[in-house]
């Protein structure tokens, strides 16, 4: 089982491809590249934490008083999203995208 592995991870270091595309995919150390980090993760989640009871509550009576039914459904959909919180997953994940992009060379 470690041969296989090892054989596995030897394959991943080696393949030019691989490293190609992992380098394609990771944001720039740049500052548009961290602040793009920051707004796409952290900042939604802030504005949850500071705004919450006051976009359930708008959600809600838009939800109540909107004509179309898909609106009325839209506005339900966002209201149950913002009543579960903060998502700790965004922030994690933020946080890992950002120890991504400033420990790299």
């Amino acid at each position: 089982m470690k041969d296989k592995i090892k054989k596995i991870q030897n394959r991943i270091d080696n393949d030019p491809k691989l490293k190609e595309t992992i380098s394609n995919i990771k944001p720039q150390k740049t500052f548009w590249g961290i602040m793009g980090i920051i707004l796409f993760f952290f900042l939604p989640e802030l504005i949850t934490y500071i705004w919450q009871p006051e976009l359930v509550n708008w959600f809600h009576s838009h939800s109540l008083t909107e004509r179309l039914s898909i609106q009325r459904w839209l506005c339900k959909q966002f209201e149950d999203m913002f009543a579960s919180g903060v998502s700790w997953f965004n922030i994690t994940f933020g946080m890992v995208m950002l120890f991504w992009v400033l420990r790299s060379k």
